[in-house]
């Protein structure tokens, strides 16, 4: 295997570890951020329902293995990741939701696409962005890998929601409007170009027409005397890449299970015998379609490998450091959770001790509230006026009413301490209210600052430092 193919290998493991993560591409086209996903090259094959899109999938793996029917068979992404085997090795597909299973028989491959999709979906007509991957294992095939999508439609029919051709388009745009998309636009060679649903949507995402490549079905059912050189030489809608050529099987081939090798070759002869393409026939056909998408998609993976590398970096650096900030895994077992919060509780009251009594900023502002807030409001009491020889008198006079004191005015004194004790009470209660916020901010920056498991601090325990709450109870006793 060469080391471009490894690193095709490579981008399919990295695309079925982004869809087993969410990451399936298919998102909000306005998301700021880039995902992985969008940083990959991608080929997403576009057409409408009628225009031969699965034939041509299935052209190229050279094996019958998607659904088909009438009005929208593919109601999911198909994300088709084919891996080349060495000659003489039994083909086989694997599924991403069925990582443990090989399928050699790809009816039963087939059949596991539509129950998977009926699965997420129901039994109804509804679509689903979610993708289902599919890895195939042949000789006969290149590495490549292509994404199926919905095919477009015009009308929504019997059992549909009026908004399925909407849906549908949403879909198929939220993949080809990515920069890094190359878009495979299928489109059937007797229906008039300018009416195709795939080159007219590749037209809006793509105008310069750099990421996609146009494939011409039904060559083979055009009216008698007309052909498609002009679309086929780009003469009627010029794209940077050449357009191929694909003569698909015929309902009676598919009916009488034709076998690929065998269409394959018609194919050949097909355009090596026609008077119109047999110029073009080395450009032509499924073989060759497969060749340059796999060749086109090599080279993409090759020049944005730095751009991928930068994107996996950056993410990891902010992964790591994420996890850094979360602190290391709780352990299960209650040893050493116990273990892990007595190391918790140690660094917290280390930080808190600090910022208390110098080292870290806060103890200051403790100091402060008794320095310069109390006394200040103690300067303001008005215990001239209260202690003044006048109100002195009169107060124990009141006390001692009409018998006379022997000593000393014993109640008289009370009074004037019980009176001159709830002068204090406000600027006392005011510094301990000063003195318990400055406390729950020191708290608060103490977690911040312990360096193991800060998160785990203050999502999963309540910290109530002993101290302040005893702090708070006498404060509370102080106050009543």
């Amino acid at each position: 295997m060469t080391t471009m193919e490894n690193v095709i290998v490579l981008v399919n493991r990295i695309q079925r570890a982004c869809t087993v993560l969410g990451d399936h591409g298919g998102g909000d086209a306005a998301a700021s951020l880039p995902t992985l996903w969008e940083a990959l090259p991608t080929v997403a094959v576009v057409g409408g329902q009628s225009s031969g899109k699965s034939s041509v999938l299935e052209s190229i793996v050279g094996r019958d293995f998607l659904p088909r029917g009438s009005g929208i068979v593919t109601r999911r992404p198909l994300v088709l990741q084919l891996h080349k085997t060495e000659a003489g090795v039994q083909e086989y597909a694997e599924f991403l939701h069925m990582p443990k299973r090989r399928f050699t028989d790809f009816s039963i491959v087939r059949k596991e696409i539509q129950d998977e999709t009926d699965r997420l979906t129901g039994k109804t007509k509804q679509i689903s962005p979610v993708p289902i991957h599919l890895s195939i294992y042949s000789p006969h095939v290149v590495n490549l890998t292509l994404i199926d999508l919905p095919g477009l439609t015009k009308v929504a029919v019997e059992g549909q929601p009026e908004s399925i051709v909407q849906d549908i388009e949403s879909m198929v745009r939220s993949y080809v409007d990515k920069p890094n998309c190359i878009i495979l636009a299928i489109s059937p060679a007797n229906q008039d170009i300018a009416t195709s649903d795939a080159i007219k949507l590749a037209r809006e995402v793509d105008p310069t027409g750099e990421r996609t490549f146009g494939v011409l079905t039904k060559l083979d059912l055009m009216d008698k005397g007309t052909n498609a050189l002009d679309v086929l030489e780009g003469r009627a809608y010029r794209l940077q890449h050449p357009w191929v050529g694909i003569v698909n099987r015929s309902q009676a081939d598919i009916n009488k299970n034709v076998d690929m090798i065998i269409a394959r070759r018609k194919e050949q002869e097909f355009f090596d015998s026609s008077p119109e393409y047999s110029h073009l026939a080395s450009r032509m056909g499924s073989e060759y379609l497969a060749k340059l998408l796999s060749q086109h998609l090599e080279a993409a993976i090759r020049s944005r490998i730095p751009s991928i590398t930068s994107l996996i970096n950056k993410t990891i650096d902010e992964l790591e450091s994420e996890m850094d900030h979360l602190g290391r895994p709780i352990a299960s077992d209650a040893g050493a959770q116990l273990y892990l919060i007595l190391e918790l509780c140690r660094a917290f009251d280390k930080i808190f001790k600090e910022h208390l009594d110098g080292g870290r900023p806060g103890g200051d502002r403790i100091y402060g509230v008794f320095d310069n807030q109390l006394p200040s409001a103690l300067r303001k009491l008005p215990f001239d006026r209260h202690l003044s020889v006048q109100n002195v008198k009169r107060v124990v006079s009141q006390a001692d009413g009409y018998q006379p004191h022997l000593i000393a005015p014993e109640q008289g004194y009370r009074r004037l301490i019980e009176s001159s004790l709830n002068y204090f009470r406000g600027p006392a209660e005011a510094s301990v209210d000063a003195v318990h916020s400055v406390l729950k901010e020191l708290v608060r920056i103490s977690i911040g600052e312990t360096q193991v498991g800060p998160r785990f601090l203050r999502d999963k325990v309540s910290v109530t430092p002993f101290s302040l709450y005893i702090s708070f109870k006498s404060y509370c006793i102080f106050r009543s």
